[in-house]
């Protein structure tokens, strides 16, 4: 199972890029895999062939109208059961022993 965290943005098009981004949030959530959307960047939860090929798709999607795109991806694999996209934030509450904004 992988936690796959990546950052998409355009560098050609202005300093607002929210619109690409909700382009790539509209595919992560249409893929139906566990995703977490943060201020930097959003984590998809699945196997290695699904979240690269939803990576991938957003690559598409934006390469449709950029010219140059930057990209960050951070991987954490681990074998087993999925549901780590939730797991690891409640361990950390858990030994915390309260809840956190997330």
């Amino acid at each position: 199972m992988v936690l796959l965290e990546f950052s998409m943005s355009p560098m050609s098009q202005g300093e607002s890029v929210s619109r690409y981004v909700a382009r790539s949030l509209d595919i992560i959530d249409k893929s139906g895999l566990p995703y977490q959307l943060t201020p930097m960047g959003s984590i998809i939860e699945g196997e290695w062939a699904e979240v690269m090929a939803v990576v991938t798709a957003c690559f598409e999607a934006m390469e449709t109208d950029c010219e140059r795109i930057s990209t960050q991806i951070k991987i954490d694999y681990r074998a087993g059961p999925a549901g780590r996209l939730k797991s690891k934030v409640d361990a950390v509450e858990s030994i915390l022993g309260r809840k956190l904004s997330t």
